[in-house]
Protein backbone atom coordinates (compact mmCIF):
# COMPACT_ATOMS: atom_id res chain seq x y z
CA UNK A 1 0.00 0.00 0.00
CA UNK A 2 1.37 3.56 -1.48
CA UNK A 3 2.15 5.90 1.51
CA UNK A 4 -0.56 8.32 1.69
CA UNK A 5 0.66 12.12 0.65
CA UNK A 6 0.66 14.77 3.85
CA UNK A 7 -2.01 17.06 3.44
CA UNK A 8 -2.07 20.15 5.42
CA UNK A 9 -5.77 22.82 6.02
CA UNK A 10 -4.97 25.91 4.25
CA UNK A 11 -7.42 28.61 3.19
CA UNK A 12 -6.90 28.59 -0.99
CA UNK A 13 -7.69 31.70 -3.16
CA UNK A 14 -8.25 31.17 -6.53
CA UNK A 15 -9.16 34.36 -8.93
CA UNK A 16 -9.95 34.21 -12.87
CA UNK A 17 -11.08 36.60 -15.46
CA UNK A 18 -14.58 36.61 -16.51
CA UNK A 19 -14.99 37.26 -19.85
CA UNK A 20 -11.61 36.64 -20.96
CA UNK A 21 -11.81 35.10 -24.48
CA UNK A 22 -14.21 37.96 -25.41
CA UNK A 23 -11.88 40.57 -24.28
CA UNK A 24 -8.91 39.09 -25.91
CA UNK A 25 -11.02 38.89 -29.18
CA UNK A 26 -12.08 42.26 -29.13
CA UNK A 27 -8.35 43.58 -28.22
CA UNK A 28 -5.54 41.25 -27.77
CA UNK A 29 -2.85 43.30 -26.92
CA UNK A 30 -4.96 45.43 -24.68
CA UNK A 31 -6.09 42.93 -22.87
CA UNK A 32 -2.75 41.56 -22.29
CA UNK A 33 -1.43 44.69 -21.11
CA UNK A 34 -4.18 45.35 -18.59
CA UNK A 35 -4.28 41.47 -17.62
CA UNK A 36 -0.28 41.29 -16.72
CA UNK A 37 -0.96 44.97 -14.77
CA UNK A 38 -4.05 43.51 -12.79
CA UNK A 39 -1.85 39.99 -12.24
CA UNK A 40 1.24 42.02 -10.48
CA UNK A 41 -1.79 43.93 -7.98
CA UNK A 42 -3.24 40.65 -6.99
CA UNK A 43 0.21 39.15 -6.28
CA UNK A 44 1.29 41.75 -4.42
CA UNK A 45 -2.01 42.37 -2.33
CA UNK A 46 -1.86 38.46 -1.52
CA UNK A 47 1.65 38.67 -0.57
CA UNK A 48 1.03 41.56 1.89
CA UNK A 49 -2.22 40.05 3.30
CA UNK A 50 0.39 36.93 4.14
CA UNK A 51 -0.07 34.73 1.39
CA UNK A 52 1.71 33.23 -1.66
CA UNK A 53 0.47 33.19 -5.00
CA UNK A 54 0.91 29.04 -5.83
CA UNK A 55 1.13 29.37 -9.56
CA UNK A 56 -0.56 31.13 -12.82
CA UNK A 57 -2.71 29.37 -15.25
CA UNK A 58 -3.03 32.23 -18.54
CA UNK A 59 -5.41 34.47 -16.62
CA UNK A 60 -6.12 32.61 -13.34
CA UNK A 61 -3.98 32.83 -10.44
CA UNK A 62 -3.81 30.55 -7.60
CA UNK A 63 -3.04 30.74 -4.04
CA UNK A 64 -2.61 29.81 -0.44
CA UNK A 65 -2.82 31.58 3.02
CA UNK A 66 -2.63 29.82 6.51
CA UNK A 67 -5.34 32.10 8.09
CA UNK A 68 -8.71 32.16 6.11
CA UNK A 69 -9.24 35.70 7.50
CA UNK A 70 -6.31 36.44 5.74
CA UNK A 71 -7.17 34.88 2.81
CA UNK A 72 -10.90 36.50 2.48
CA UNK A 73 -9.81 40.27 3.56
CA UNK A 74 -7.06 39.81 0.60
CA UNK A 75 -9.83 39.13 -1.80
CA UNK A 76 -11.76 42.08 -0.65
CA UNK A 77 -8.99 44.25 -1.39
CA UNK A 78 -8.54 42.94 -5.05
CA UNK A 79 -11.99 43.48 -5.87
CA UNK A 80 -11.74 46.83 -4.57
CA UNK A 81 -8.88 47.96 -5.85
CA UNK A 82 -9.75 46.62 -9.30
CA UNK A 83 -12.85 47.97 -9.25
CA UNK A 84 -10.78 51.39 -8.99
CA UNK A 85 -8.55 50.37 -11.61
CA UNK A 86 -11.37 49.57 -13.80
CA UNK A 87 -13.69 52.71 -13.29
CA UNK A 88 -11.81 54.58 -16.02
CA UNK A 89 -12.20 52.05 -18.50
CA UNK A 90 -15.48 51.54 -21.02
CA UNK A 91 -17.07 48.78 -20.25
CA UNK A 92 -16.42 46.44 -22.88
CA UNK A 93 -12.34 47.07 -21.90
CA UNK A 94 -12.96 46.01 -18.05
CA UNK A 95 -10.56 43.31 -16.60
CA UNK A 96 -12.81 41.90 -13.84
CA UNK A 97 -11.95 39.03 -12.19
CA UNK A 98 -13.83 36.65 -10.08
CA UNK A 99 -12.56 35.25 -7.36
CA UNK A 100 -13.41 31.95 -5.11
CA UNK A 101 -12.23 31.00 -1.64
CA UNK A 102 -11.96 27.93 0.17
CA UNK A 103 -10.84 26.25 3.55
CA UNK A 104 -9.67 22.68 2.92
CA UNK A 105 -6.60 20.25 2.84
CA UNK A 106 -4.40 20.46 0.35
CA UNK A 107 -1.28 18.67 -0.95
CA UNK A 108 2.19 20.53 -1.06
CA UNK A 109 4.49 19.38 -3.71
CA UNK A 110 7.32 21.12 -5.78
CA UNK A 111 6.18 24.40 -5.03
CA UNK A 112 2.19 23.71 -5.64
CA UNK A 113 -0.86 22.72 -3.98
CA UNK A 114 -3.48 20.07 -5.28
CA UNK A 115 -6.27 18.33 -3.88
CA UNK A 116 -10.41 18.88 -3.11
CA UNK A 117 -9.36 21.80 -1.39
CA UNK A 118 -8.04 23.40 -4.60
CA UNK A 119 -10.54 22.39 -7.34
CA UNK A 120 -13.63 23.60 -4.47
CA UNK A 121 -12.07 27.31 -4.75
CA UNK A 122 -12.15 27.19 -8.49
CA UNK A 123 -15.65 26.12 -8.71
CA UNK A 124 -16.26 28.28 -6.39
CA UNK A 125 -14.07 31.02 -8.48
CA UNK A 126 -17.16 30.21 -11.49
CA UNK A 127 -20.21 30.79 -9.22
CA UNK A 128 -19.30 34.26 -8.83
CA UNK A 129 -20.08 37.05 -10.30
CA UNK A 130 -17.75 39.88 -12.01
CA UNK A 131 -16.17 41.73 -9.66
CA UNK A 132 -17.62 39.49 -6.92
CA UNK A 133 -16.57 36.69 -4.26
CA UNK A 134 -18.01 33.54 -3.66
CA UNK A 135 -16.71 31.26 -0.58
CA UNK A 136 -17.79 28.21 1.11
CA UNK A 137 -19.97 27.24 3.78
CA UNK A 138 -15.93 26.49 5.70
CA UNK A 139 -14.93 29.49 5.20
CA UNK A 140 -18.33 31.45 6.65
CA UNK A 141 -18.39 29.07 9.58
CA UNK A 142 -14.35 30.19 9.97
CA UNK A 143 -14.70 33.82 9.25
CA UNK A 144 -17.80 34.09 12.15
CA UNK A 145 -18.22 38.03 12.85
CA UNK A 146 -14.43 38.33 12.08
CA UNK A 147 -15.15 40.83 9.24
CA UNK A 148 -17.49 43.82 9.02
CA UNK A 149 -18.95 42.08 5.74
CA UNK A 150 -22.86 40.69 4.52
CA UNK A 151 -22.88 37.43 3.07
CA UNK A 152 -25.68 35.71 1.05
CA UNK A 153 -26.42 32.26 0.89
CA UNK A 154 -26.97 30.60 -2.43
CA UNK A 155 -27.37 27.55 -1.45
CA UNK A 156 -25.65 24.24 -1.78
CA UNK A 157 -23.94 23.60 -5.34
CA UNK A 158 -23.09 20.43 -6.92
CA UNK A 159 -19.96 20.96 -8.53
CA UNK A 160 -17.72 18.81 -10.66
CA UNK A 161 -15.48 16.25 -9.62
CA UNK A 162 -16.66 16.86 -6.43
CA UNK A 163 -18.77 14.25 -4.56
CA UNK A 164 -20.73 15.93 -1.76
CA UNK A 165 -22.59 19.64 -2.50
CA UNK A 166 -20.76 22.29 -1.21
CA UNK A 167 -22.73 25.00 0.60
CA UNK A 168 -21.33 28.42 -1.31
CA UNK A 169 -22.24 31.96 -0.07
CA UNK A 170 -21.80 35.14 -2.18
CA UNK A 171 -19.59 38.20 -0.42
CA UNK A 172 -21.46 41.52 0.22
CA UNK A 173 -19.13 44.03 -1.17
CA UNK A 174 -21.05 46.49 -2.65
CA UNK A 175 -23.08 47.90 0.52
CA UNK A 176 -25.18 50.48 -1.14
CA UNK A 177 -26.43 47.78 -3.93
CA UNK A 178 -26.84 45.58 -0.68
CA UNK A 179 -29.12 48.27 1.33
CA UNK A 180 -31.33 48.98 -1.87
CA UNK A 181 -32.12 45.50 -2.66
CA UNK A 182 -33.08 45.19 0.56
CA UNK A 183 -35.64 48.22 0.69
CA UNK A 184 -37.26 46.85 -2.75
CA UNK A 185 -38.01 43.66 -0.91
CA UNK A 186 -41.63 42.71 -1.13
CA UNK A 187 -43.06 42.86 2.66
CA UNK A 188 -43.07 39.43 3.78
CA UNK A 189 -46.08 37.94 5.74
CA UNK A 190 -45.86 37.52 9.05
CA UNK A 191 -45.13 34.23 10.83
CA UNK A 192 -47.93 32.41 12.67
CA UNK A 193 -46.04 32.70 16.10
CA UNK A 194 -44.00 35.58 17.80
CA UNK A 195 -41.41 36.78 14.90
CA UNK A 196 -38.07 38.31 16.34
CA UNK A 197 -35.01 39.84 14.38
CA UNK A 198 -31.70 40.56 16.19
CA UNK A 199 -30.06 43.59 15.03
CA UNK A 200 -26.08 43.42 15.63
CA UNK A 201 -25.57 45.77 18.74
CA UNK A 202 -23.31 48.66 17.90
CA UNK A 203 -20.01 48.97 19.71
CA UNK A 204 -19.92 52.35 20.97
CA UNK A 205 -16.16 51.99 22.81
CA UNK A 206 -14.26 53.45 19.75
CA UNK A 207 -12.07 50.50 19.95
CA UNK A 208 -12.60 48.16 17.35
CA UNK A 209 -11.10 45.58 19.09
CA UNK A 210 -14.37 45.30 20.95
CA UNK A 211 -16.45 44.50 18.17
CA UNK A 212 -16.35 40.85 18.51
CA UNK A 213 -17.58 41.83 22.10
CA UNK A 214 -21.04 43.56 20.56
CA UNK A 215 -20.85 40.98 17.99
CA UNK A 216 -20.55 37.84 19.83
CA UNK A 217 -23.12 39.38 22.48
CA UNK A 218 -25.89 39.73 19.43
CA UNK A 219 -24.93 36.19 18.17
CA UNK A 220 -25.12 34.31 21.56
CA UNK A 221 -28.78 35.89 21.75
CA UNK A 222 -29.64 35.08 18.63
CA UNK A 223 -29.23 31.17 19.50
CA UNK A 224 -30.55 31.57 22.76
CA UNK A 225 -33.70 32.81 21.45
CA UNK A 226 -33.74 30.24 18.52
CA UNK A 227 -34.40 27.48 21.54
CA UNK A 228 -37.46 28.84 22.57
CA UNK A 229 -39.79 26.89 20.43
CA UNK A 230 -42.75 29.32 20.37
CA UNK A 231 -40.44 31.91 18.92
CA UNK A 232 -39.99 32.63 14.67
CA UNK A 233 -35.76 34.09 14.81
CA UNK A 234 -34.34 35.10 11.79
CA UNK A 235 -30.83 33.78 11.61
CA UNK A 236 -27.96 35.58 11.99
CA UNK A 237 -26.46 36.10 8.41
CA UNK A 238 -29.29 37.76 7.59
CA UNK A 239 -29.54 40.46 10.46
CA UNK A 240 -25.35 40.85 9.81
CA UNK A 241 -26.33 42.71 6.69
CA UNK A 242 -27.47 45.81 8.58
CA UNK A 243 -24.67 45.52 10.71
CA UNK A 244 -23.15 49.80 10.67
CA UNK A 245 -25.91 50.86 8.92
CA UNK A 246 -28.42 53.38 10.70
CA UNK A 247 -31.81 51.59 9.89
CA UNK A 248 -35.78 52.30 10.69
CA UNK A 249 -36.79 49.54 12.50
CA UNK A 250 -40.17 49.72 10.81
CA UNK A 251 -38.98 48.80 7.26
CA UNK A 252 -36.59 46.24 8.94
CA UNK A 253 -39.51 44.25 10.21
CA UNK A 254 -41.05 45.15 7.31
CA UNK A 255 -38.33 43.70 5.14
CA UNK A 256 -37.31 40.51 7.12
CA UNK A 257 -41.15 39.77 7.98
CA UNK A 258 -40.62 39.94 11.73
CA UNK A 259 -43.21 41.81 14.71
CA UNK A 260 -40.53 42.97 16.88
CA UNK A 261 -36.83 44.02 16.25
CA UNK A 262 -34.03 43.53 19.18
CA UNK A 263 -31.68 46.16 19.13
CA UNK A 264 -29.00 47.38 21.30
CA UNK A 265 -25.45 48.92 22.26
CA UNK A 266 -22.41 47.91 23.51
CA UNK A 267 -19.73 50.28 25.45
CA UNK A 268 -16.65 49.56 27.13
CA UNK A 269 -14.98 51.75 30.05
CA UNK A 270 -11.72 50.52 31.79
CA UNK A 271 -13.41 47.23 33.25
CA UNK A 272 -16.63 47.79 32.91
CA UNK A 273 -19.09 46.81 30.44
CA UNK A 274 -22.25 48.72 29.71
CA UNK A 275 -25.00 46.28 27.13
CA UNK A 276 -27.96 48.32 26.45
CA UNK A 277 -30.77 46.29 25.28
CA UNK A 278 -34.35 47.60 23.27
CA UNK A 279 -37.13 45.78 21.92
CA UNK A 280 -39.28 47.57 19.12
CA UNK A 281 -42.90 46.69 17.62
CA UNK A 282 -41.85 46.37 14.18
CA UNK A 283 -45.18 47.92 13.40
CA UNK A 284 -45.60 51.21 15.27
CA UNK A 285 -41.81 51.43 15.89
CA UNK A 286 -42.69 51.65 19.90
CA UNK A 287 -40.34 50.45 22.77
CA UNK A 288 -41.79 47.71 24.27
CA UNK A 289 -38.84 46.71 26.51
CA UNK A 290 -36.11 48.50 27.41
CA UNK A 291 -33.28 47.66 30.42
CA UNK A 292 -29.39 48.49 30.88
CA UNK A 293 -26.85 46.08 32.44
CA UNK A 294 -23.32 47.28 33.85
CA UNK A 295 -21.07 44.49 34.56
CA UNK A 296 -17.26 44.30 35.67
CA UNK A 297 -15.36 43.14 32.96
CA UNK A 298 -13.12 39.69 34.70
CA UNK A 299 -13.78 36.73 32.59
CA UNK A 300 -15.02 38.37 29.30
CA UNK A 301 -16.87 35.33 28.12
CA UNK A 302 -18.23 34.74 31.55
CA UNK A 303 -20.15 38.32 31.22
CA UNK A 304 -20.74 37.61 27.82
CA UNK A 305 -22.85 34.70 28.78
CA UNK A 306 -24.32 35.91 32.03
CA UNK A 307 -25.46 38.91 29.65
CA UNK A 308 -26.76 37.18 27.15
CA UNK A 309 -28.97 34.95 29.57
CA UNK A 310 -30.24 38.15 31.77
CA UNK A 311 -31.91 39.40 28.45
CA UNK A 312 -33.32 36.17 27.54
CA UNK A 313 -34.72 35.58 30.06
CA UNK A 314 -36.37 39.11 30.65
CA UNK A 315 -37.48 39.63 26.92
CA UNK A 316 -39.78 36.21 26.56
CA UNK A 317 -42.16 37.33 29.04
CA UNK A 318 -42.08 40.71 27.79
CA UNK A 319 -42.46 39.21 24.65
CA UNK A 320 -45.62 37.32 25.70
CA UNK A 321 -46.92 40.20 27.60
CA UNK A 322 -46.54 42.17 23.99
CA UNK A 323 -48.36 38.79 22.52
CA UNK A 324 -50.93 39.01 25.31
CA UNK A 325 -52.17 42.69 24.60
CA UNK A 326 -51.76 42.48 20.63
CA UNK A 327 -54.38 39.59 20.99
CA UNK A 328 -56.91 41.39 23.37
CA UNK A 329 -57.00 44.21 21.39
CA UNK A 330 -57.81 42.18 17.99
CA UNK A 331 -62.03 41.93 17.17
CA UNK A 332 -63.52 38.59 18.57
CA UNK A 333 -64.15 37.28 14.84
CA UNK A 334 -60.76 37.36 13.92
CA UNK A 335 -59.23 35.62 16.49
CA UNK A 336 -57.29 32.80 15.49
CA UNK A 337 -55.73 29.53 17.94
CA UNK A 338 -52.84 31.48 18.68
CA UNK A 339 -54.85 34.55 19.86
CA UNK A 340 -57.16 32.69 21.50
CA UNK A 341 -54.21 31.09 23.68
CA UNK A 342 -52.94 34.42 24.51
CA UNK A 343 -56.25 35.42 25.38
CA UNK A 344 -56.07 32.22 27.79
CA UNK A 345 -52.63 33.40 29.19
CA UNK A 346 -53.77 37.05 29.90
CA UNK A 347 -56.31 35.32 32.46
CA UNK A 348 -54.08 32.26 33.40
CA UNK A 349 -51.81 35.13 35.00
CA UNK A 350 -54.42 36.51 37.17
CA UNK A 351 -55.32 33.83 38.49
CA UNK A 352 -58.49 33.95 40.61
CA UNK A 353 -60.80 30.97 40.17
CA UNK A 354 -63.00 33.18 37.52
CA UNK A 355 -59.88 33.96 35.48
CA UNK A 356 -58.95 30.35 35.38
CA UNK A 357 -62.09 28.75 34.61
CA UNK A 358 -62.23 31.56 31.63
CA UNK A 359 -58.51 30.61 30.92
CA UNK A 360 -59.65 26.69 30.55
CA UNK A 361 -62.53 27.62 28.28
CA UNK A 362 -60.51 30.00 26.18
CA UNK A 363 -57.48 27.08 25.87
CA UNK A 364 -60.59 24.56 24.39
CA UNK A 365 -61.56 26.94 21.82
CA UNK A 366 -57.81 27.11 21.05
CA UNK A 367 -57.20 23.25 20.78
CA UNK A 368 -60.98 22.98 18.75
CA UNK A 369 -59.29 24.99 16.36
CA UNK A 370 -55.56 23.60 16.14
CA UNK A 371 -55.14 20.39 17.91
CA UNK A 372 -51.61 20.22 17.22
CA UNK A 373 -50.61 23.63 19.13
CA UNK A 374 -48.76 22.24 21.62
CA UNK A 375 -48.53 25.58 24.08
CA UNK A 376 -52.15 25.01 24.57
CA UNK A 377 -52.15 22.10 26.16
CA UNK A 378 -49.50 23.28 28.57
CA UNK A 379 -51.22 26.60 29.21
CA UNK A 380 -54.04 24.17 30.43
CA UNK A 381 -52.03 22.33 32.33
CA UNK A 382 -50.89 25.44 34.10
CA UNK A 383 -54.72 26.50 35.05
CA UNK A 384 -54.63 23.43 36.51
CA UNK A 385 -51.83 24.19 38.30
CA UNK A 386 -52.41 27.61 39.93
CA UNK A 387 -56.04 26.39 40.85
CA UNK A 388 -54.26 23.73 42.90
CA UNK A 389 -51.67 26.32 44.46
CA UNK A 390 -53.67 28.69 45.43
CA UNK A 391 -56.30 26.52 46.51
CA UNK A 392 -59.38 27.47 43.94
CA UNK A 393 -59.58 23.66 43.00
CA UNK A 394 -62.92 22.27 43.60
CA UNK A 395 -61.67 18.75 43.25
CA UNK A 396 -57.76 18.69 43.74
CA UNK A 397 -56.87 14.77 42.74
CA UNK A 398 -59.39 15.34 39.17
CA UNK A 399 -57.70 18.48 38.65
CA UNK A 400 -54.10 16.96 39.22
CA UNK A 401 -54.73 13.66 36.88
CA UNK A 402 -56.18 16.21 34.09
CA UNK A 403 -53.17 18.46 34.31
CA UNK A 404 -50.77 15.59 33.51
CA UNK A 405 -52.84 14.32 30.83
CA UNK A 406 -52.57 17.98 29.33
CA UNK A 407 -48.80 18.54 30.20
CA UNK A 408 -47.97 15.02 28.58
CA UNK A 409 -49.97 16.04 25.54
CA UNK A 410 -48.05 18.98 25.35
CA UNK A 411 -44.32 17.52 25.44
CA UNK A 412 -45.63 14.62 22.85
CA UNK A 413 -46.51 17.44 20.45
CA UNK A 414 -43.03 18.74 20.70
CA UNK A 415 -40.47 17.34 22.38
CA UNK A 416 -38.13 19.86 22.11
CA UNK A 417 -40.26 22.61 23.59
CA UNK A 418 -38.53 24.13 26.75
CA UNK A 419 -41.86 25.37 28.24
CA UNK A 420 -43.84 22.19 27.68
CA UNK A 421 -40.99 19.77 29.67
CA UNK A 422 -40.82 23.12 31.98
CA UNK A 423 -44.89 22.37 32.62
CA UNK A 424 -44.75 18.62 32.45
CA UNK A 425 -41.55 19.15 35.94
CA UNK A 426 -43.85 21.54 37.59
CA UNK A 427 -47.52 19.28 36.81
CA UNK A 428 -45.04 16.05 38.76
CA UNK A 429 -44.27 18.49 42.01
CA UNK A 430 -47.50 19.92 42.32
CA UNK A 431 -48.51 15.62 42.57
CA UNK A 432 -45.43 15.59 44.93
CA UNK A 433 -43.87 13.49 42.59
CA UNK A 434 -40.81 15.41 42.93
CA UNK A 435 -38.27 12.66 41.95
CA UNK A 436 -39.97 12.81 38.39
CA UNK A 437 -39.91 16.64 38.16
CA UNK A 438 -36.84 17.33 38.39
CA UNK A 439 -35.24 15.47 35.04
CA UNK A 440 -38.20 16.90 33.27
CA UNK A 441 -36.90 20.50 34.48
CA UNK A 442 -33.39 19.50 33.97
CA UNK A 443 -34.39 18.58 30.29
CA UNK A 444 -36.48 22.12 30.12
CA UNK A 445 -33.34 23.75 31.06
CA UNK A 446 -30.82 21.82 28.73
CA UNK A 447 -32.74 23.51 25.69
CA UNK A 448 -33.51 26.78 27.32
CA UNK A 449 -31.21 27.62 29.74
CA UNK A 450 -32.90 30.95 30.15
CA UNK A 451 -35.86 29.71 31.36
CA UNK A 452 -37.18 31.61 34.57
CA UNK A 453 -39.79 29.05 35.57
CA UNK A 454 -37.66 25.68 35.08
CA UNK A 455 -34.92 26.64 37.95
CA UNK A 456 -37.94 28.03 39.54
CA UNK A 457 -39.25 24.52 39.88
CA UNK A 458 -36.04 22.61 40.37
CA UNK A 459 -35.54 24.71 43.41
CA UNK A 460 -39.21 24.39 44.33
CA UNK A 461 -38.60 20.05 44.06
CA UNK A 462 -35.65 20.71 46.10
CA UNK A 463 -37.12 22.68 48.54
CA UNK A 464 -40.33 20.43 49.14
CA UNK A 465 -37.94 17.11 49.02
CA UNK A 466 -35.89 17.61 51.78
CA UNK A 467 -32.61 19.62 49.87
CA UNK A 468 -33.34 23.39 50.75
CA UNK A 469 -30.07 24.50 50.75
CA UNK A 470 -29.06 23.04 46.85
CA UNK A 471 -32.75 25.05 46.29
CA UNK A 472 -31.02 28.40 47.02
CA UNK A 473 -29.13 29.28 43.49
CA UNK A 474 -31.56 27.86 41.19
CA UNK A 475 -34.25 30.35 42.98
CA UNK A 476 -32.05 33.00 43.29
CA UNK A 477 -30.95 32.34 39.36
CA UNK A 478 -35.10 32.53 38.26
CA UNK A 479 -35.80 35.49 40.26
CA UNK A 480 -32.65 37.08 38.57
CA UNK A 481 -34.13 36.07 35.19
CA UNK A 482 -37.87 37.16 35.81
CA UNK A 483 -37.19 39.96 38.27
CA UNK A 484 -40.67 41.42 36.71
CA UNK A 485 -42.42 38.08 36.35
CA UNK A 486 -46.35 38.23 37.11
CA UNK A 487 -46.28 35.82 39.49
CA UNK A 488 -43.18 36.22 41.47
CA UNK A 489 -44.81 35.77 44.65
CA UNK A 490 -44.16 31.67 43.83
CA UNK A 491 -40.40 32.63 43.77
CA UNK A 492 -40.16 34.43 46.72
CA UNK A 493 -42.54 32.14 48.63
CA UNK A 494 -39.97 29.35 48.01
CA UNK A 495 -37.29 31.00 49.00
CA UNK A 496 -39.07 31.96 52.49
CA UNK A 497 -39.61 28.10 52.83
CA UNK A 498 -36.02 27.45 52.14
CA UNK A 499 -34.44 29.33 54.49
CA UNK A 500 -37.23 28.34 57.14
CA UNK A 501 -36.20 25.00 57.12
CA UNK A 502 -32.64 25.80 57.18
CA UNK A 503 -33.08 27.40 60.41
CA UNK A 504 -32.70 30.84 59.21
CA UNK A 505 -35.69 32.29 60.24
CA UNK A 506 -34.94 36.20 60.15
CA UNK A 507 -34.02 35.33 56.72
CA UNK A 508 -37.60 33.61 56.19
CA UNK A 509 -39.28 36.27 57.41
CA UNK A 510 -38.06 38.92 55.14
CA UNK A 511 -38.68 36.58 52.37
CA UNK A 512 -42.30 35.85 53.24
CA UNK A 513 -42.75 39.41 53.99
CA UNK A 514 -41.78 40.38 50.58
CA UNK A 515 -43.96 37.75 49.07
CA UNK A 516 -47.11 39.41 50.76
CA UNK A 517 -46.36 42.23 48.76
CA UNK A 518 -46.97 40.83 45.32
CA UNK A 519 -50.81 40.16 43.76
CA UNK A 520 -52.53 37.33 44.08
CA UNK A 521 -53.37 35.96 47.61
CA UNK A 522 -51.46 32.48 47.91
CA UNK A 523 -52.43 31.27 51.82
CA UNK A 524 -48.44 29.68 51.94
CA UNK A 525 -47.02 33.32 52.06
CA UNK A 526 -48.82 33.52 55.40
CA UNK A 527 -48.10 30.52 56.57
CA UNK A 528 -44.41 30.16 56.32
CA UNK A 529 -44.33 33.97 57.64
CA UNK A 530 -46.31 33.21 60.97
CA UNK A 531 -44.47 29.62 61.21
CA UNK A 532 -41.38 31.59 60.90
CA UNK A 533 -42.41 33.95 63.68
CA UNK A 534 -43.11 31.45 65.96
CA UNK A 535 -39.98 29.56 66.02
CA UNK A 536 -38.63 33.16 66.58
CA UNK A 537 -41.11 33.80 69.31
CA UNK A 538 -42.46 36.78 67.90
CA UNK A 539 -46.27 35.62 69.06
CA UNK A 540 -48.07 39.43 68.87
CA UNK A 541 -46.46 39.65 64.79
CA UNK A 542 -47.77 36.40 63.95
CA UNK A 543 -51.29 36.77 65.78
CA UNK A 544 -51.58 39.80 63.22
CA UNK A 545 -50.65 37.80 59.95
CA UNK A 546 -52.92 35.14 61.11
CA UNK A 547 -55.71 37.20 61.72
CA UNK A 548 -55.36 38.31 57.87
CA UNK A 549 -54.98 34.79 57.00
CA UNK A 550 -58.20 34.01 58.35
CA UNK A 551 -60.23 36.53 56.81
CA UNK A 552 -58.98 34.80 53.43
CA UNK A 553 -59.45 31.32 54.35
CA UNK A 554 -61.83 30.80 57.37
CA UNK A 555 -60.63 27.22 57.33
CA UNK A 556 -57.10 27.49 57.79
CA UNK A 557 -55.37 24.98 60.39
CA UNK A 558 -52.01 23.07 60.66
CA UNK A 559 -54.04 20.32 59.63
CA UNK A 560 -54.89 21.84 56.52
CA UNK A 561 -51.27 22.26 55.42
CA UNK A 562 -50.39 18.89 56.78
CA UNK A 563 -53.25 17.72 54.08
CA UNK A 564 -52.39 20.09 51.32
CA UNK A 565 -48.80 21.68 51.23
CA UNK A 566 -46.31 19.87 48.71
CA UNK A 567 -43.89 18.75 51.34
CA UNK A 568 -42.61 15.50 51.33
CA UNK A 569 -39.75 15.36 53.44
CA UNK A 570 -41.44 14.35 57.00
CA UNK A 571 -38.48 15.96 58.83
CA UNK A 572 -39.76 19.53 57.02
CA UNK A 573 -42.74 19.13 57.40
CA UNK A 574 -42.99 18.57 60.93
CA UNK A 575 -40.41 21.64 61.40
CA UNK A 576 -43.06 23.55 59.57
CA UNK A 577 -46.37 22.68 61.69
CA UNK A 578 -44.01 23.00 65.16
CA UNK A 579 -43.81 26.99 64.09
CA UNK A 580 -47.50 27.31 63.20
CA UNK A 581 -48.33 25.18 66.82
CA UNK A 582 -45.67 27.65 68.35
CA UNK A 583 -47.65 30.28 67.18
CA UNK A 584 -51.08 29.80 68.49
CA UNK A 585 -52.58 28.08 65.16
CA UNK A 586 -55.54 25.62 65.87
CA UNK A 587 -54.99 21.70 64.69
Amino acid sequence: MEDRLPRKLAAILYADVAGYSRLTGDDEDATHRTLSEYLDLIASTIESHGGQVMHYAGDAVLAKFDAVVDALSSAVSIQEELKNRNEDLPDERKVQFRVGVNLGDVIEDRGDIYGDGVNVAARLESLGEAGGICISESVHTAIGNKLPLGYEYIGEQQVKNIEKPVGAYHVLLDSTKSRATLSETVSLELPDKPSIAVLPFTNMSGDPEQEYFSDGVTEDIIIALSRIRWFFVIARNSTFVYKGHAEDVREVAQQLGVRYVLEGSVRKAGSRVRVTAQLVDGATGKHVWADRYDRELKDIFAVQDEITGTIVGALEPELGKAERERARMKRPENLDAWDLYQRGLSHLYSPTKENLAKAQQLFREATALDPSLGPVFSGSAEAYYFALVYGHSDSPEEDRQAALVAARRAVALDHEDAGAHCTLGRIHYVRKEHDLAIPELEAALAINPSLAWAHYGVGASLVFSGSASEAIPHLETGIRLSPHDLNMGSFLVRMADAHLFMHQYDDAVGWAKKALRQPNFQWSRYAVLIAALGHLGRLGEAEQYWEELRAHRPDFSTAFVRDTHLMADADDMGHYLEGLRKAGLPE
